[in-house]
């Protein structure tokens, strides 16, 4: 089990900690890897996220809307230098 006691550091606006290799490469995690950070009774939980690629099929489904703000380009109006 790799484990490090670390400083929290300012970082800008925020806090930050650097993870050492170890306990990186023990988590299986990777430089630019997506990460989702969550506290759960009072401890910090850091845990990948899936960054599989979606389908065609997979984001149509997954299309809403009433959230996304309807048709982009709902009317057959020409809004620049468009040729239909």
């Amino acid at each position: 089990m790799a484990e490090a006691v670390l400083d929290i550091k300012q970082w800008g606006n925020n806090l930050g900690v650097r993870l050492p290799a170890a306990v990186a490469r023990e988590a299986h995690l990777h430089v630019d890897q997506r990460v989702r950070v969550s506290v759960e009774g009072g401890y910090v939980i850091i845990a990948p996220v899936d960054d599989s690629k979606l389908t065609l099929e997979q984001r149509l489904a997954a299309y809403d809307p009433k959230r996304h703000g309807g048709e982009q380009m709902g009317t057959t109006q020409t809004l620049g230098a468009e040729r239909w």
